[in-house]
């Protein structure tokens, strides 16, 4: 290794006596973690310099963040909500500063992701600490580890792209329970000599956490209770919204306004019953929970039609069928959507409720729009 292989220059802002920012350059050699000031630091210099033996390693910026959640953040929240730019949802990965914390001050690591980043620094706010925002493409900490970019590589890689060797004094790292599926501890200890410590699994624990550095039971539990679940059904519906609108039009043109009442019934048993049922409707499965959900939420469609006044050829009885086979498949399709949204499933879980439920979604909702195709037939030549 060359003499200045390995340098980390680390550009520091703090406040003096008098209020004013003062800036310092540090420079480090590989894991050394002991600070050596190798530029005069001059009171509100813009663009820092730093030279340590002749070489001049590049500079990175800490951010300074607060705890308060403004109007501007719920705003952003409700459009992710809603799937509103849903891949705009993200802030500049790197090292953000939360109040005024020193070198023995933690460092607690999320995803760049808004509602991840908000729900970390609001739960700390009055706590002094470091939060290192990992680059996960604006995805949650939970989905980024299945994912694979809240991963070994990405935080190795934002170890040493900060330069935190040179800013804290110790060597821990506070990362969040669900991130664990896409990080492999040891290696990030061999590769930047930082121990992965995992806090809870909900951010508004991590204040209690820090104060122990000891997870209770409680905080460890992955629960999934009724606010969190209908949280996203917005999501859901917008995905939905533009399918079921022309779904409900042509079935309103082509068989009457109860079969379009149906059409949107189907979505908003799937999307909105069914987050808010889950924990009641038996089975294991998500698609099985679907397919029961639809066959209630299709029954009274079904009777209506049987009970219309007598058509020949049982008429009545393909129509309340079509009901029956198509609301369930449509409603079981969306519940089979929710599990990459919930702590029930797994991925092995998930690809084998596709491989055994997908194929029978397709042969009842195939079925049923060739039964409603017949009907609209029939009935725009005037057979019924």
């Amino acid at each position: 290794m060359s003499e200045n292989e390995g340098l980390v220059c680390r550009h520091m802002t703090k406040k003096n006596p008098n209020g004013q920012n003062e800036h310092q350059d540090t420079c480090s050699q590989g894991k050394d973690t002991s600070r050596s000031p190798c530029c005069p630091g001059t009171p509100d210099r813009a663009t820092p310099s730093c030279t340590c033996n002749g070489y001049t390693p590049p500079t990175v910026e800490i951010g300074d963040v607060t705890g308060t959640i403004t109007f501007i953040n719920r705003l952003d929240h409700f459009l992710t909500r809603w799937g509103v730019n849903r891949s705009g949802h993200r802030i500049e990965p790197g090292l953000y500063r939360l109040g005024n914390p020193t070198p023995d001050s933690p460092v607690v690591v999320t995803a760049n992701y808004t509602l991840s980043f908000d729900a970390v620094r609001s739960a700390l706010q009055g706590t002094d600490c470091y939060i290192l925002v990992l680059d996960t493409k604006g995805i949650n900490v939970w989905c980024a580890a299945g994912k694979g970019t809240f991963g070994t590589d990405e935080l190795v890689h934002r170890i040493s792209a900060t330069g935190l060797e040179s800013i804290v004094r110790h060597q821990t790292l506070v990362l969040p329970q669900l991130g664990a599926p896409g990080i492999a501890a040891h290696e990030v200890l061999r590769r930047s000599g930082f121990r992965v410590e995992y806090g809870p699994v909900r951010a508004r624990d991590l204040p209690r956490y820090l104060a122990t550095r000891t997870a209770t039971p409680e905080m460890r539990r992955v629960i999934f209770p009724l606010r969190d679940r209908l949280v996203l059904t917005p999501i859901e519906l917008v995905h939905a919204a533009l399918p079921t609108l022309a779904a409900a039009i042509l079935l309103y043109f082509l068989a009457g306004p109860l079969a379009a009442l149906g059409a949107i019934t189907a979505v908003l048993t799937g999307t909105v019953l069914f987050p808010a049922l889950l924990h009641f409707i038996p089975t294991k499965d998500f698609s099985t929970k679907g397919l029961i959900l639809g066959v209630i939420a299709a029954f009274p469609f079904a009777l209506s039609f049987a009970g219309d006044p007598p058509s020949p050829s049982g008429v009545n009885i393909m129509a309340a069928i079509a009901a029956l086979l198509l609301m369930p498949a449509v409603t079981a399709y969306l519940a089979l959507n929710f599990t990459g949204s919930t702590p029930f499933t797994s991925r092995s879980g998930v690809k084998t409720e596709i491989f055994r439920y997908v194929p029978l979604m397709a042969v009842m909702a195939g079925s049923g729009s060739a039964l409603a195709l017949l009907l609209a037939i029939l009935r725009l030549t005037g057979v019924i």
